[in-house]
């Protein structure tokens, strides 16, 4: 049996007919820069998001750049940033000569951890930028607390949680001064390329993320601020309006699946203690935890709307001789993937600010241990349950 990371071709096979039309639809208006196909999606992520304002982007990483230019982050500043993560949120903050300041995660949801952010905060922080790490929401009531006490605005990347809420409801990305998400093909909800949102309910914000990915220009070709071209394709914004009226049925396919896998686990001797635990063959898996859960499921045949907990952007796992098993899989056709070997405080490129080795212990072990399995949404059963009976096998081996 083959099982691959990732397939999307079952989705478009689904949607075929209606992405090809509205692709057709934009080459024949002959208009691909903005225009209404963009006006449309913006207007539907605010529907479906529940904010003021969302403006289209060429990236996940640029709707991040472009949210730490709105805020006017400037050479020396700090920005405060988890050490685990993909590069994007560290990388933008760098681009524009700041300082990312790193931070431990939580052991048991990847996110940063608010009392990290706390120890961080000087006088030349400007920012934090939590990250809702594979569909999750960090812990925003903490973090807005302690943003709103030093003054510094809070930048949510959201680029892996698009329809995860928090506590009460509240969208990710919602939640602080701007928020940004991506829609490269393998999110939950992926365009044919690169595209992004930002999204806030400050309109003076919003306007000026406007003039930003139009290289700063307002009106056209008068130039008060330098932007840069951080504009959405009209055909992405087209593929996104067919693909959005389905995102919640996707997403709960993989919470699906993780409640599949979860149970399949049962057969294989697991970890009960995140963070800091020594893998053997006692306990050499540890699941991922869904921290925040809803009051009450969805009624049967019923499609939930956004709720308040893990959307399974990735399934995670933690487990004892991690490359070992990654490549056991491999000889078995399952792929899988290792998000992220390397934290930030560890990459070359950041070794000009003096981190070492035991500085972020959580964060390397997350590196050192974390695996992620398949999960999209047209995952079979049979598919699941093979992944973890040679996971099983690789460890009853050991």
């Amino acid at each position: 049996m083959r099982v691959p990371l990732l397939d999307l071709k079952p989705q478009y096979k689904a949607l075929k007919k209606e992405i090809d039309e509205a692709i057709t639809k934009v080459a024949e208006t002959q208009q691909f820069i903005l225009g209404p196909e963009v006006e449309k999606m913006e207007q539907a992520f605010c529907d479906y998001l529940k904010c003021k304002y969302a403006v289209g982007v060429s990236s996940g990483t640029d709707a991040l750049l472009a949210a730490l230019m709105a805020i006017d982050i400037k050479p020396g500043d700090e920005v405060i940033v988890p050490s685990y993560s993909f590069f994007a949120t560290a990388g933008v903050v760098a681009r524009l000569n700041a300082v990312p300041v790193f931070t431990d995660i939580d052991p048991v949801s990847f996110n940063i951890d608010p009392e990290e952010i706390k120890r961080k905060i000087t006088r030349k922080t400007k920012a934090v930028i939590p990250v809702h790490l594979y569909g999750q929401c960090a812990e925003m009531d903490a973090i807005m607390e302690i943003a709103k006490a030093n003054k510094i605005k809070v930048i949510e990347d959201a680029a892996q949680a698009i329809g995860t809420q928090y506590k009460d409801n509240r969208c990710a990305g919602t939640i602080g001064n701007i928020g940004c998400f991506s829609f490269f093909p393998s999110k939950n909800l992926g365009c044919f390329g690169d595209g992004g949102l930002v999204v806030t309910n400050d309109e003076a914000l919003a306007k000026k993320l406007k003039i930003l990915r139009m290289h700063g220009a307002e009106p056209k070709y008068h130039h008060k601020i330098i932007g840069g071209n951080f504009r959405i394709d009209a055909i992405q914004a087209a593929v996104l309006n067919v693909k959005l009226p389905f995102l919640n049925k996707w997403s709960e396919k993989r919470r699906r699946n993780a409640e599949a896998y979860n149970k399949q686990f049962a057969k294989v001797r697991l970890a009960d203690t995140p963070g800091r635990i020594t893998f053997d063959s006692r306990n050499p898996v540890l699941l991922p935890k869904a921290i925040y859960k809803p009051e009450k499921g969805p009624q049967p045949g019923e499609i939930p709307q956004l709720i308040n907990y893990h959307i399974y952007n990735q399934y995670i796992i933690r487990v004892a001789k991690r490359d070992e098993l990654r490549q056991f899989l491999t000889d078995n056709n399952i792929s899988t993937e290792i998000y992220y070997p390397v934290p930030f405080h560890l990459q070359e490129c950041f070794s000009y600010l003096g981190y070492k080795l035991g500085d972020f212990p959580y964060a390397e072990e997350a590196a050192n241990t974390s695996i992620a399995l398949p999960i999209y949404p047209e995952l079979g059963k049979e598919q699941i349950e093979y992944v973890v009976n040679n996971i099983r096998e690789f460890f009853d081996k050991q």
